[in-house]
């Protein structure tokens, strides 16, 4: 278990190109591009969602994960959120892992009620190009998140755009926060388009479902 400490950025399309120049300058290196494919998981009641936590189960390059979060504050587009991330042996949730893990923090209660009654909800997939920046002595991974939020609803398929810029603190660090908003400020002045964005994709998610 961790504290998940990120600034998510909404990026304008149009500035994408702009993005990827920017952080290839500040680091002098390519970009390293990934492809990450994600389904989330509630009860057909949204229990999760209901319990302010998300549960998702990710294809990665290294294979599969799944994750739980519990959706903690987010102000100015820096969210903090608990997080227990753990491989699977395949395209399954293992949700007895997860409550194992979760209960040696004794958070596991609302992930505990739902377990017999996820379903799958929507989707989250998309490109990561990811850059390893250090800043003030901090690690940051900084990322550019382009793709799609999908979700079945009636027969219909529904979609909504990912195109974000994601800075993640990689580690323990008093003043990380000051940290990235440092580098979101950076980023501002370079990018005049960016906004904060307090919504993650997992909320984005479930609106889109709801419509």
């Amino acid at each position: 278990m961790g504290i998940e400490r990120e600034i998510k950025l909404a990026l304008p399309q149009d500035q994408v190109a702009a993005a990827l120049r920017f952080f290839e300058a500040r680091t002098g290196v390519a970009g390293h591009a990934i492809r990450l494919e994600n389904l989330y998981f509630d009860t057909p009641e949204l229990a999760l969602a209901r319990a302010k936590s998300a549960l998702r189960l990710r294809r990665a390059p290294q294979g599969w994960l799944q994750t739980f979060k519990t959706v903690g504050q987010a102000k100015n587009g820096l969210h903090a959120r608990h997080e227990w991330e753990i491989p699977v042996a395949g395209e399954a949730l293992e949700v007895e892992k997860l409550l194992h893990e979760c209960d040696e923090a004794g958070v596991s209660t609302a992930l505990s009620a739902a377990a017999e009654n996820l379903i799958p909800l929507f989707r989250t997939d998309f490109t990561r190009t990811l850059w390893a920046l250090t800043h003030e002595g901090a690690q940051v991974e900084a990322a550019v998140d382009q793709g799609e939020i999908t979700a079945d609803v009636n027969g219909q398929t529904r979609r909504a755009p990912i195109c974000e810029i994601e800075l993640e603190l990689k580690n323990a660090k008093d003043d990380g926060e000051a940290v990235l908003h440092a580098l979101a400020d950076e980023l501002a002045k370079a990018l005049p388009g960016l906004a904060p964005d307090d919504i993650s994709k997992a909320q984005r998610g479930y609106k889109l479902r709801e419509g």
